[in-house]
């Protein structure tokens, strides 16, 4: 058994100062103030020193750890993760592969997930096949331009069936509905998320009692679909925003370019802060920087110059959040934990309750992880 003393516990809407948790076989089996606990005989005890202890990050969108793709390192990508607090992650595999590719990838992280290296990932966020080739970085490289094809997908459904636990799509895609129905036979609890599309809001929410119920990058790579010149049109965004029922993933860079500060702190007034999911989305990519961006370090862009996603983990995103948006930690560790675990389905973690698994994060006020716990085995 574990003990950990002098704990700061970040629950879903408090803190207990002054705290004690005990973990025993990978699981949450006790917490509360210490005046009112003991510690039992033969524990190995940490002194948290009055540092923050809350569950760790979940990560439901990230292509890399900022260098290389976790379908050509797993282990590495997965191993830095891992050493910023994030204790579960979906690896998102993009729309630039063709049938073959997303195939291969799929083998690739499924024998990664055996490995102890790679204990954090817990399954797939698919960004496609049927995107708007409209939008998205590398937009040029888009093999899935044509119609709604079975014969091309469902290798691919097949392929990932019990791995995956996000399928990305544009509604407006012709034929949609054939992709969804086709990968929620083979996945029923899966969730569907809006993403690189231009759709209504009418054609977004025809899906919904589908299973769609996440906004991928909210406000990023989406369109506009004005009825006059002169109007702003009611799109993606707005039906995001408008839909209770919908989670608003956040890329939160430092210097808010994904998403604006104010926009951010606009989406948090609307969502609510128990609808809010913040991403890395950590993206390869060493494309030219472009003139005014010199300084910026957290953030990729593509050959053309174009926003490719990130270079960040979760503590890094959690800190731009508060400084952004004045959230607290309570705030953050639920938009960085608890509200992706519940979004995808990842109800034994995301939150410090008995029985949960021991996967925790120890960070300081400013969100620098000095020590993170997967299942009930320190990994730093």
């Amino acid at each position: 058994m574990i003990a950990i003393k002098n704990a700061t516990l970040v629950m879903r809407d408090h803190f207990i100062p002054d705290a004690l948790i005990l973990v025993e076989n990978g699981k949450i089996q006790e917490f509360g103030e210490m005046r009112k606990l003991a510690i039992p005989e033969g524990c190995e005890v940490v002194d948290a020193e009055g540092l923050y202890v809350g569950p760790g990050f979940v990560d439901i969108h990230t292509h890399s750890d900022g260098k290389v793709f976790f379908q050509d390192e797993p282990e590495v990508a997965s191993l830095h993760h891992l050493s910023h607090g994030t204790t579960t992650l979906l690896p998102a595999l993009y729309f630039s592969m063709d049938t073959e590719g997303y195939v291969k990838a799929i083998a690739t992280l499924r024998e990664a997930m055996k490995k102890p290296e790679c204990a954090n990932i817990g399954g797939l966020y698919m960004e496609g096949p049927y995107l708007n080739p409209k939008f998205g970085c590398d937009r040029e490289s888009n093999p899935w331009k044509g119609p709604v094809d079975r014969a091309r997908h469902m290798p691919i459904i097949e392929a990932a069936y019990d791995l995956v636990k996000v399928w990305a799509l544009a509604p407006e895609r012709e034929n949609i509905l054939q992709f969804v129905l086709d990968a929620k036979e083979k996945t029923p609890g899966v969730a569907f998320s809006v993403a690189h599309s231009e759709a209504a809001p009418q054609q977004i929410e025809a899906l919904m009692p589908h299973g769609l119920r996440i906004g991928t990058h909210h406000t990023n790579a989406t369109g506009d679909r004005p009825m006059y010149p002169e109007c702003r049109g009611v799109c993606v965004d707005e039906a995001v925003n408008y839909n209770r029922e919908i989670y608003a993933e956040l890329i939160c860079d430092s210097r808010g370019i994904h998403v604006d500060p104010y926009m951010l702190r606009l989406v948090r007034r609307i969502k609510g802060d128990d609808r809010i999911i913040l991403i890395s989305d950590a993206y390869a990519c060493d494309g030219p920087i472009p003139e005014g961006y010199n300084d910026v370090d957290d953030i990729n862009f593509d050959h053309a110059g174009e926003i490719a996603g990130s270079k960040m983990t979760l503590d890094i995103s959690c800190r731009n959040m508060i400084k952004h948006t004045g959230a607290s930690l309570v705030d953050v560790f639920k938009f960085a934990s608890y509200n992706p675990s519940r979004a995808v389905g990842f109800y034994d973690r995301g939150e410090i309750a008995i029985g949960n698994r021991a996967d925790l994060v120890i960070v300081d006020h400013k969100m620098q992880v000095s020590r993170v716990m997967l299942e009930g085995e320190w990994k730093k």
